[in-house]
């Protein structure tokens, strides 16, 4: 099928921005008081932060002005993000863009001379503060990086320059990339992004997925020098950053931000690379002699094990799958689950210029706003698990925080949405004993969850990793490296069991992560932690559901090692990922063991 221009998409399959702001005009006059703000706070506050009460005093007022930046922000970014084709607000977007670097600028003697007070004054502030203590801590762990106070202003006015690669790279692949139709079995068929990734990627039919993934594959080879470019100057502002703010690496600087060590990060990538690959191994192999195939490709490892039992499930279906899911987390989460779909929570709209994928913003003291592609798969119900798990998390430590206290480190913030996708499959297993039954529920949790978060963005991470060290070690990359190392990375995971193609290289093209600094990774690591405190949750019931929910509330009070330890889980140890290889090694065990019984 061809995808509809947005104007034409039903209004019950978009999402309503208007929970932000009823009108545009609305949005504007929060943008006349954010102006306002700034310029009263350079009037009042510069060169006076040097008491406990004028210090908590201005940081009561950023709150604010960080409030109005979010509201603003995600109403004019949001909207950029379902049509990439419309001028009219991706002008408005780079306007309100501008206008934040210039604020951001203008304050940013707030935290230059935060760390050049008297450090017992700022102690003292420390003591007496509620909702900016944490932030105050952290003025104080990045005192050693701060940099002259011109070159901070400077840096801030330049901001939406230091992310234009991001830009760059959104606009080549969702504005400029135009695909043509391609042939398999006689007959034509259309191909887009959304379309490839959402729907060939999982096409039963042999002929038809391998020839999409080469046509697909034959399009985004003729952008893949400007994609080089664009990510290669990502990487070296970066590595100039690191620099500048005096970090030994570019690890360093990008897993400062997130609270996490370098051990934590190695750990995660090493060994799901050494100790998952056998297992996955004979998943492919596995899904080779159930499909008959001549071999296993790189355009192969999508197929479900059962497509005849994939059910078709409509957008009014998968409510009811989701509120009994995720029943288990209570009455309230439910209730949150059911205005999703009553107030347009949700984009489910295929639409030409959409952002692929998914996912979910969650703007301070607003509801959340989940962008998918709905293609009526059970595929489809997980991935919205997924991204309500973020919007339960967010909603929790946005009612019990400060905004400043939201910020929730990368490396556990897809906790919560993994979890979700677990106690769906955990539900769907409780639901009915058929064999055939179960085998399905197992393989939707390899070939969806685990696969996507321990294979998909593992693969990615181990990738990352090997251009940073280049980076780190004063080199550069363009696009004959990055297809290199990227095959290498698959090669090295499937071994002889799965044929990695050059056009399979180039599947580093596809992912925006790479413009988020160390994001990849955390997919894996926060379903560790989704997978032990949901094991904890089937064995243990309330107690452990009451846990989960004081994690959910507690935002970036706590780093990753302190919401992994209040959900029982002690991620410091090799113990909790090397539990989790061997579940996922268990369960393809099961699927093996159930496939020769139904064989039978």
């Amino acid at each position: 099928m061809e995808l509809k221009s947005r104007k034409d998409i039903p209004t019950e399959l978009t999402w309503d921005l208007s929970s932000i702001y009823a009108t545009e005009e609305e949005m504007y006059r929060d943008v006349e008081k954010l102006k306002s703000l700034g310029g009263r706070m350079a009037a009042d506050y510069k060169g006076k932060l040097d008491t406990p009460r004028t210090i908590d005093v201005c940081l009561d007022d950023l709150r604010e002005l960080e409030r109005l930046m979010t509201l603003t922000g995600n109403y004019c970014d949001l909207a950029v993000s379902v049509d990439y084709y419309d001028t009219y607000n991706q002008e408005r977007n780079e306007k309100l863009g501008r206008l934040f670097a210039e604020i951001s600028s203008a304050l940013s003697f707030i935290d230059s001379e935060l760390v050049e007070q008297d450090e017992a004054i700022l102690r003292e502030a420390i003591e007496a503060a509620t909702d900016n203590k944490h932030y105050l801590e952290d003025v104080l762990r990045n005192k050693p990086h701060q940099l002259h106070p011109e070159v901070e202003r400077a840096l801030a006015a330049l901001s939406q320059s230091l992310y234009a690669p991001y830009q760059i790279y959104n606009m080549a692949k969702l504005a400029d990339m135009k695909f043509d139709a391609f042939q398999a079995g006689g007959k034509e068929y259309p191909l887009g992004y959304s379309l490839f990734e959402d729907d060939y990627e999982y096409e039963r039919d042999t002929e038809v997925r391998r020839a999409a993934f080469a046509a697909f594959s034959r399009k985004i080879r003729e952008y893949e020098n400007v994609t080089a470019a664009a990510y290669n100057t990502q990487v070296q502002t970066e590595k100039t950053m690191a620099t500048l703010r005096g970090f030994d690496s570019v690890f360093d600087s990008l897993l400062f931000g997130q609270k996490v060590t370098k051990e934590l990060y190695h750990r995660q990538i090493d060994l799901i690379t050494e100790k998952l690959a056998p297992h996955m191994r004979r998943y492919a192999r596995l899904l080779q002699r159930i499909h008959g195939l001549d071999k296993m490709t790189f355009a192969d490892l999508k197929i479900a094990i059962d497509p005849e039992y994939d059910p078709k499930v409509t957008i009014e279906e998968s409510r009811d799958y989701i509120e009994k899911g995720l029943s288990i987390l209570g009455e309230e989460y439910v209730e949150m689950v059911r205005a999703a779909y009553r107030e347009r929570w949700v984009d489910f709209a295929q639409n030409a210029g959409k952002s692929t994928g998914g996912f979910c913003a969650s703007p301070y003291g607003k509801n959340s706003f989940i962008l998918l592609s709905w293609n009526n798969r059970m595929a489809d119900v997980f991935t919205l698990a997924h991204e309500l798990g973020h919007a339960g998390h967010f909603k929790a430590c946005n009612s019990a925080q400060s905004i400043f206290d939201t910020n929730v480190s990368t490396y556990f913030v897809e906790a919560p949405s993994t979890m979700n996708e677990l106690l769906m499959a955990h539900y769907l297993l409780k639901t009915n004993p058929d064999r055939r039954f179960r085998r399905w529920v197992l393989s939707c949790m390899i070939g969806n969850t685990y696969y996507h978060n321990f294979v998909t963005h593992l693969m990615e991470a181990a990738y990352q990793r090997e251009v940073y060290r280049i980076v780190d070690a004063g080199g550069s990359v363009n696009a004959e490296v990055l297809n290199r190392l990227m095959k290498e990375t698959l090669e090295k995971f499937w071994g002889s069991d799965v044929e990695i193609s050059d056009d399979a290289a180039r599947t580093w093209m596809r992912q925006p992560h790479y413009y988020m600094g160390l994001y990849s990774y955390t997919y894996s690591a926060g379903l560790t932690i989704a997978t032990q405190a949901c094991k904890r949750i089937e064995s243990e019931g309330a107690s452990a559901v009451e846990d989960w929910k004081k994690v959910l509330a507690a935002g970036s009070t706590l780093d990753s090692v302190g919401l992994a330890k209040l959900a029982g889980i002690d991620i410091t140890t090799d113990g909790p990922l090397l539990d989790t290889i061997a579940y996922i090694g268990g369960i393809i065990e099961e699927i093996e063991r159930l496939t020769d019984e139904l064989d039978d």
